[in-house]
């Protein structure tokens, strides 16, 4: 049995609250009257529809200079630009609050406040948005949206049903997060236990590298740059001209350059002279190394196998060359993702926020061990075979994470538009 709605324009039933006027220096403050809300806020609810804790917070009278306006409790909120529009999240509002100048909200005039963004969680704003650089929704284009209107009584009715449903959903797809996280802590900590025994529970806390056993336990280390020649990558120069010596190749950029893999989905092409083509290609056995990005992640190399060959570097990304007689590429790539490797490039690295840089001097500073080839090839095959044993369960989890936000959606939708009669309905049991 089914249910019938009426479809209504969205502004008809609510109006809209944008976090504009706000400038993009302000940030919010530690302590304040009310939460300043921000995109990475609606996380912060990630097993719960509503919303009433923020990192940042404002004063009325600083908010009232800037121009901007509370929404209050019952507060629709969602991004209204970015990638963050994209992933179609939407939060009620458990407390007035501020917004910067990424979030919208909408405000109910009449019917349920939860109701609401179960229905507005049907729709894919992405589709507003066009076919810009950076995608975007006005005030107008929500206000003109259609959404289900069910009599009010029904409402609540589906609302409280999906409160339940949403909820046990999200309860399981929080479990299997933490799954998640504990084979990632599952693989550091086997990297660092095989390439450094004793630097889990048995740091020495001893100058220079407090974080690794102590020199005794240890074999010696040695500077990186004494094993391991590292490339520069290539500049773009927009106001170079062509030259009948000029090459097109592939370039990699920060973007394809991830912890622990490639993605190599999105490569570009350079044209530059044959000969800067000649000395800053890529080779097999590379590990390649983004100069910057966020801080846990700075460092991490990823080896380079000739994916694609000839293929050049954004000057942004390192390629750390191992001498193939003295250094295994794998064993290096290894060392970077290590407790070791972490805490060298996040105590050396220049910070900003939650970002940092390394440069060539650090990288050829990373202290590294002292141990035959033999022994470095053994314990990259033994941490590698472990790895991905790892990731193949943690792809596992990712399908099941996947398949459960599927679930909730197709859930959502059924309910918001009538195509199950909540009153009778039971969820699936997808535990």
């Amino acid at each position: 049995m089914t249910t019938s709605t009426r479809m209504v324009k969205l502004g008809r039933i609510a109006r809209t609250i944008s976090g504009v006027g706000f400038p993009h220096s302000f940030q919010g403050s530690g302590t304040g009257e009310i939460p300043f809300l921000k995109v990475s806020d609606l996380s912060l609810a990630e097993n719960s529809q509503g919303v009433r804790e923020a990192n940042n917070w404002v004063n009325r009278s600083t908010l009232s200079e800037l121009g901007g306006r509370v929404s209050p409790v019952g507060s629709v909120v969602f991004p209204k630009v970015g990638a963050a529009l994209l992933k179609n999240q939407r939060r009620v509002l458990l407390r007035e609050a501020a917004m910067d100048n990424n979030l919208m909200s909408v405000v109910p005039r009449i019917g349920d406040a939860a109701f609401l963004m179960y229905a507005m969680t049907t729709i894919d704003m992405g589709e507003l948005s066009g076919s810009g650089p950076l995608p975007y929704v006005s005030e107008s284009q929500v206000k003109d949206l259609w959404v289900h209107f069910p009599e009010v009584e029904e409402q609540w009715r589906i609302a409280d049903f999906l409160d339940a449903e949403v909820g046990r959903i999200g309860s399981i797809m929080a479990a299997r997060r933490s799954q998640m996280r504990i084979f990632e802590e599952r693989e550091a900590s086997f990297i660092s236990e095989r390439l450094f025994p004793g630097s889990i529970g048995r740091a020495s806390g001893e100058f220079p590298w407090p974080w690794l056993p102590r020199a005794e336990e240890s074999p010696i280390l040695v500077r990186l740059g004494y094993l391991c020649h590292v490339q520069g990558g290539v500049t773009v120069d927009a106001s170079r001209g062509r030259s009948e010596t000029d090459v097109t190749r592939p370039y990699l950029r920060v973007a394809n350059v991830k912890a622990d893999r490639l993605e190599l989905g999105s490569v570009t092409e350079i044209t530059v002279p044959k000969a800067v083509a000649d000395r800053s290609a890529l080779q097999p056995g590379d590990v390649l190394m983004t100069e910057g990005g966020d801080i846990d992640k700075l460092g991490r190399g990823t080896v380079w196998s000739g994916e694609l060959p000839g293929a050049l570097h954004q000057n942004h990304v390192f390629a750390l060359r191992p001498d193939p007689e003295r250094l295994d590429a794998e064993y290096l790539a290894l060392l970077t993702r290590s407790l070791h490797g972490r805490c060298y490039f996040e105590a050396t690295g220049v910070k900003s926020t939650n970002l940092a840089s390394t440069s060539s001097s650090k990288v050829k500073s990373f202290p590294i061990p002292l141990v035959s080839l033999a022994e470095q090839h053994k314990a990259a095959v033994e941490v590698n075979g472990s790895l991905a044993e790892i990731g193949r369960l943690r792809s596992a989890l990712v399908r099941q994470i996947d398949l459960l936000e599927e679930r909730k959606r197709a859930l959502i939708t059924a309910a918001v538009t009538g195509q199950i009669d909540v009153t009778t309905a039971r969820g699936a049991d997808v535990s």
